[in-house]
């Protein structure tokens, strides 16, 4: 698992490496089952402190994300409530189209965009 941290990023250490692991879900180079790296050891890897991967990890697990086992850690665990994954998204959605009509993007490049990572996830799966 390749994480990159932007130090330099106005985004907050812990969501960085939170957002890296659910596209490592969405793109299948990280599977359900698989057990995450220790808090100590992916905090020494990418060089940042235990209790901000602790902070993601603890993040993952309320999303629904991962699981966390006494003797294991962190494992991908994938709680699938899609009603209310569905209703999330569209809460994150309702801010974020806000956002692209407040700079003049049309519905029909929304779409586009939507499309185009559709797309990347779907070739990312078939290797």
């Amino acid at each position: 698992m390749i994480i990159k941290i932007d130090f330099q990023s106005d985004e907050a250490l812990y969501m960085q490496l939170r957002n890296q692991i659910i596209m490592g879900i969405a793109t299948s180079s990280i599977q359900e089952g698989d057990v995450l790296p220790s808090v100590r050891q992916l905090a020494g890897d990418i060089g940042i402190n235990m209790h901000t991967v602790n902070k993601a990890y603890s993040v993952l697990r309320q999303e629904g994300f991962v699981t966390i086992d006494r003797r294991k850690g962190a494992v991908v665990s994938l709680n699938v409530d899609k009603l209310k994954a569905l209703e999330e998204m569209k809460k994150n959605l309702r801010v974020v189209l806000a956002r692209g009509c407040c700079k003049n993007i049309t519905s029909k490049e929304v779409h586009q965009l939507v499309d185009e990572i559709f797309a990347e996830y779907e070739k990312q799966e078939e290797q």
